[in-house]
């Protein structure tokens, strides 16, 4: 009998530890291709979903790693936190581990509160893109590409033709328009915290997490685990949401059998693509 009374009593016990799950949002933003890791809304929703369901979870972590990506990508994953956050009525932390810029950044806008470590990279708000010009090359060796199109714009900044200026006119509009969106997304989220103007902020520079912190763009400076532990006691438990593991749950959507030669070579633009986006920020 007194051996079930104990049992019952560290059961209760362990039942009031105040609970925060943690879910990690890493790599590259909606770069989905064969062997390359990347960051969508379809690789997270189902860790944010349980993460968020958790009914008495006193707030929900989610620890970013991401230099950036795709803009639509991006704002999916910000708005799927905050309207579970809404719905549920959970208060969000935000940890940022080596970076949380460009996209990376604007998901950690989704946090009520934004934590990074002191050698944290934040900012980058801005918009870019980047492509290769290889209409002198396959000139010299010799290379007829050929391509037939319905509609006169559908080989805009074609890598293979030279560029044309009202090409890059369209490509710039589309940018000023991503980055003013981006822009009032970082003000609705950090409001009156913001601390430098506009120029300062907004122009795609980043910074180490004590300059970030003095421009408003995070809150504090500290660890994840020393952070919660402040916050809701040195008891709380923080079970880390992951996603399936496993070979089947590694199986790429709509592949099946070998990779083509087609792909590799897309695999290998994109993973060329990853290691330049980390590389922006020495990492």
């Amino acid at each position: 009998m007194a051996s079930n009374d104990r049992n019952g009593f560290f059961s209760r016990l362990f039942r009031r530890r105040p609970v925060v799950p943690v879910v990690r949002l890493s790599g590259p933003i909606g770069m989905n291709m064969p062997l390359v890791s990347s960051m969508s809304l379809a690789s997270v929703s189902k860790q944010l979903d349980k993460a968020f369901g958790y009914k008495k979870a006193a707030a929900v972590a989610l620890v970013v790693n991401s230099p950036g990506g795709a803009p639509a990508q991006s704002h999916l994953i910000h708005q799927r936190i905050r309207q579970l956050a809404e719905k549920n009525k959970k208060k969000v932390i935000v940890y940022v581990e080596d970076v949380a810029a460009s996209g990376g950044y604007m998901i950690a806008c989704a946090g009520d509160e934004i934590i990074a470590d002191n050698y944290s990279i934040v900012g980058s708000i801005g918009v870019v893109s980047a492509s290769f010009g290889f209409e002198k090359m396959i000139k010299k060796l010799g290379i007829e590409r050929r391509v037939y199109t319905s509609g006169d714009s559908k080989r805009q900044l074609d890598a293979f033709l030279p560029e044309k200026p009202e090409d890059i006119r369209r490509l710039k509009a589309l940018q000023t328009k991503i980055h003013e969106d981006f822009i009032a997304l970082v003000k609705r989220g950090r409001g009156k915290r913001l601390k430098s103007s506009d120029k300062t902020l907004f122009n795609g520079e980043y910074w180490l997490a004590e300059q970030a912190m003095e421009y408003g763009l995070i809150d504090g400076i500290g660890d994840l685990r020393g952070t919660l532990q402040k916050r809701f006691g040195k008891h709380v438990l923080t079970p880390l949401i992951a996603p399936a593991s496993g070979f089947f749950a590694r199986r790429i959507p709509g592949m099946s059998g070998a990779i083509l030669p087609d792909d590799w070579a897309r695999t290998a633009l994109a993973a060329a693509d990853e290691r330049a986006l980390w590389g922006r920020y020495g990492l």
